[in-house]
């Protein structure tokens, strides 16, 4: 192992078995030639002749050339290419020559088991598995290549048929790893073909669920300005229009019955009293005083403590979860909803206790205003008509516009439960 491949140990972990393959397909030539060769020159004076001697010494050089190429070139061509059936029939022709000289050449010519399916395409990794049996056949067989008698020509058909059967089983087995190795891939990439299209469309749904809250918004702001185009219209213009008729009678007997025109001045006057007091009421309903100086915690704490004062009740008020900066009609929508719950509690429930939580739960926010007092029976209450006070419909009403939703829990005798959740909107910056 060169310094690369510890450097390369050491920081990807454990070697796994693909690394000891590759190490070996790298290096095991090398070591198989050499040892091949080393044996081969031992018994030399035993078995081989000297014209196998020269043979011999003229092809292990060769095959050491050759494997030093191939090891240049190998990680610059795809497997299976034309350079690597070059070097796989290259390495079996001198493997049987060698092995023909001496029969423990068969050693290197042991690889052609292990990387015929690396090298060959899959029409040709029989052929070449049935080449390096016949040379280990051969060796076997116990004369050499080639037998020199009937007992030898007998043990190599024997050994050859049985290398011959063991390498196809490999080979069946190799192919059916290979399928297996297939299907795997393809349902890898089944899988993450499904999961892009599950990002693709939880993304689409996070754009959806903002373009709805969006929606919703835009649905409430133009449903405020209707409420107010109608309350302008019901009190403001009624007012100026009482105002201006008020003023044109005092203007045609101003000078014939003075007394009468002071009463049509004082028509005109309580008018304006009463359309600026309307005027000033839907200011105060657009924006709550009470968040001008705090956010919605610290106003939600003051109305609730002055609430408790005015009425002597013990009213305790609580926020869970990380406070954020909360969207201002998210804020004045839940303000408005505590204030009409308090204000129902106060007028209604003749409770001893109040308790109010603010919940701030990830992309939702809840209000929960409970009371221990008498309670009553929801199914007997009128249908909200959208006129007069707010009540419970009006609360509803209020969270709807903001595609939030009021629920009331009570029952007569056992105290109301009323919760509001709605979006958790930041405010924009």
């Amino acid at each position: 192992m060169n310094a690369q491949d510890t450097a390369e140990a050491t920081t990807t972990g454990p070697t796994t078995a693909a690394q000891w393959w590759e190490r070996f397909f790298r290096y095991g030539p090398y070591g198989l030639l050499g040892l091949g060769s080393v044996v081969s020159a031992v018994t030399a004076h035993l078995i081989m002749s000297r014209p196998d001697v020269y043979v011999a010494a003229v092809l292990v050089p060769v095959a050491l050339v050759l494997q030093l190429w191939w090891g240049r070139v190998q990680p610059s061509v795809p497997p299976k290419s034309r350079a690597a059936q070059f070097y796989f029939v290259a390495r079996i022709l001198l493997a049987f020559v060698l092995t023909w000289c001496n029969s423990f050449f068969s050693i290197f010519a042991v690889l052609g088991y292990f990387d015929a399916g690396r090298l060959l395409p899959h029409r040709a990794v029989r052929a070449g598995l049935l080449a390096t049996a016949v040379i280990m056949a051969g060796s076997q067989c116990g004369s050499g290549l080639p037998p020199v008698s009937l007992m030898n020509w007998i043990a190599f058909g024997i050994l050859l048929a049985l290398h011959g059967t063991l390498t196809m089983m490999f080979a069946q087995i190799g192919d059916r790893e290979a399928e297996q190795n297939r299907a795997q891939a393809d349902t890898i990439a089944a899988l993450e073909s499904a999961n892009a299209r599950l990002e693709q469309a939880l993304a689409e749904n996070a754009g959806l669920h903002a373009q709805l809250l969006v929606q919703a918004r835009e649905a409430g702001v133009a449903d405020e300005r209707r409420r107010l185009a109608a309350e302008i219209h019901d009190t403001l213009a009624q007012g100026l229009t009482g105002i201006i008729a008020q003023l044109q009678v005092v203007t045609s007997i101003a000078d014939t019955d003075r007394a009468l025109a002071r009463q049509h001045l004082d028509r005109a006057a309580a008018l304006a009293r009463h359309s600026l007091g309307e005027a000033r009421r839907s200011v105060r309903d657009l924006v709550p005083v009470a968040l001008e100086h705090d956010d919605l915690p610290g106003a939600l704490k003051k109305t609730v403590a002055g609430w408790g004062e005015r009425h002597a009740v013990r009213a305790e008020f609580t926020v869970t979860g990380t406070v954020e900066p909360l969207h201002d009609e998210i804020a004045a929508t839940l303000l408005r909803i505590a204030e009409e719950a308090l204000a129902n509690a106060g007028r209604h429930a003749g409770a001893s206790r109040v308790g109010i939580t603010l919940s701030f739960m990830g992309d939702e926010l809840t209000l929960d205003v409970r009371d221990d007092g008498r309670g009553f029976d929801p199914a007997a209450l009128p249908p909200y008509s959208g006129a007069g006070g707010f009540g419970l419909g009006g609360m509803r009403a209020r969270a709807e516009r903001i595609a939030g939703t009021v629920e009331v829990e009570t029952e007569p005798g056992r105290g109301t439960a009323v919760c509001a959740r709605v979006p958790l909107v930041q405010h924009s910056r």
